[in-house]
């Protein structure tokens, strides 16, 4: 399998609306792979714990006590577990990985390592073991200087201060920068952080010998800064129409005053919104597809605009997932996982609190094949079919999901309410039920949905003719 395509967007504390913290990311590989949605219960073992991955064979000791914490692994463990996104116990979140490209300049002298640690391991070996963001950042980033990696990523954290972007270059470099709290970012496939101050470790990360080694391989092409991207990462016509557009459009949206052009390897990586972003916002983003633009693919540009760019939802993404960790609450209830399985566009976000035991029985079903019992494969089917007559399904699937995310608003506000006023054991099982009472209604919703654009269908075949009733 390849995986080479996602989109992240970041959001500090004061960034947003409520105080949150929020990071998300759209996990894009092939149209047809199921994702699952698990809890993993704290444990702790007696005899050593190694971890080895089917994939490369990537291989390392673990702590023997791991923390509880949400996942969503792959429906096979064929090429590894790809766990990908989720929340621990202590209220750290983390989302790996978007996948980036490291230059030739910098693999020729330190390439990728075979054996050493990638996306699919990365949740599984950092998120049960780290109790804030940073510590995440810096136990990732020790993993890759001594292990190396396979390959290239972004790999996002965030607890209730801070939201972290760590990007790992060449085989064994990596650096991580602090998101300002009044900022956002948005990131497409594309290595994005700029200058790095390495005097400033309140909001720089890196590995411990990455000046010396860009050094003493002449590898800056600048004498009076050190800017990450252009040292490690690419810049070449495939990024201007898979990767920069997608940064482009997401700065468009949250700060329109900011002149710039979809094709442009000049976007700033820390970006400024004009307003307060609310956790709809990074939803509506990673559900995006160039709205509002000639270059929207079911929109009214030209067919060469139309095919132009890659956007941000589209088929081959398998989840999207929206982090949100809230201020004001412990962490079983302060962090919500927003859900939407399959194409985001054509999905609907539901939520998941962080203190839950469990995850309903359809979030553990689906393979390959259609199965009607799988969560997955309930949003997926929606989009199949909407597919098939996109405009004239869209007006149900919009107005389905307008109605749904009212009612799961209101659901969390519920819950809230309640929750705010309960602890312990109590606390956790509380959520589990009403976040199990979100899923079974976006279910519930999304098959009357499939059957209502089914039965409209069964008039739009090619076979057909419209006759005058009154002959």
């Amino acid at each position: 399998m390849n995986y080479s395509a996602c989109t992240s967007i970041l959001i500090g504390a004061k960034a947003s609306m409520d105080g949150s913290v929020i990071i998300g990311r759209n996990e894009d590989a092939k149209a047809a792979w199921p994702k699952h949605f698990v809890v993993h219960p704290a444990k702790t073992a007696t005899t050593p714990q190694t971890y080895v991955s089917p994939d490369n064979g990537f291989t390392m000791p673990l702590p023997l006590t791991a923390a509880k914490y949400t996942a969503t692994p792959e429906w096979t463990t064929k090429y590894g577990l790809f766990e990908e996104a989720g929340i621990n116990e202590f209220g750290v979140a983390m989302s790996a990985t978007e996948s980036t490209y490291s230059n030739n300049r910098v693999l020729g002298i330190d390439p990728l390592v075979k054996d050493g640690i990638g996306e699919e391991a990365m949740v599984t070996v950092v998120l049960p073991y780290c109790h804030s963001a940073r510590e995440g950042v810096q136990q990732l980033g020790q993993i890759v200087e001594h292990y190396g990696t396979c390959e290239s990523n972004g790999i996002l954290f965030a607890d209730q201060q801070e939201a972290w972007y760590l990007e790992t270059g060449a085989g064994h470099y990596w650096v991580a920068q602090r998101i300002p709290d009044n900022a956002y970012a948005v990131v497409a496939n594309q290595m994005a952080i700029q200058a790095v101050d390495f005097a400033d470790p309140a909001n720089f990360l890196f590995a411990r010998d990455l000046p010396r080694f860009v050094a003493e391989n002449h590898l800056n092409p600048h004498s009076d800064r050190f800017i990450w991207r252009e040292i490690f990462g690419t810049q070449d016509q495939s990024d201007l129409y898979y990767n920069t557009p997608r940064v482009w459009y997401g700065q468009r949206c949250f700060t329109p005053q900011v002149t710039a052009q979809p094709q442009s390897f000049d976007l700033p990586f820390i970006q400024y919104a004009d307003r307060k972003l609310a956790v709809d916002d990074a939803q509506d983003y990673l559900s995006s597809h160039f709205q509002g633009t000639p270059y929207d693919p079911v929109g009214d540009g030209s067919a060469a605009d139309k095919t132009r760019f890659r956007p941000v939802s589209l088929a081959k993404t398998q989840e999207s997932h929206v982090l949100q960790l809230r201020p004001g609450y412990e962490p079983a209830l302060a962090g919500i996982q927003w859900l939407a399985m399959g194409v985001a566009a054509q999905s609907v976000y539901v939520p998941f609190y962080a203190g839950i035991e469990h995850t309903p029985a359809a979030y553990h079903l689906g393979e390959a094949t259609y199965d009607d019992q799988s969560a997955y494969w309930v949003y997926k089917l929606v989009s199949v079919l909407t597919d098939a007559h996109y405009h004239k399904a869209w007006p149900a699937v919009s107005d389905a999901q307008d109605q749904l995310r009212i009612d799961l608003k209101h659901l969390v506000h519920d819950t809230d309410a309640v929750a705010a006023q309960l602890t312990g054991p109590e606390l956790n099982h509380y959520l589990t039920q009403r976040s199990n009472d979100a899923a079974a209604l976006g279910i519930k919703r999304y098959r009357a949905l499939a059957a209502k654009l089914i039965t409209q269908a069964t008039d739009l075949g090619p076979l057909n003719y419209h006759q005058d009733l009154n002959l």
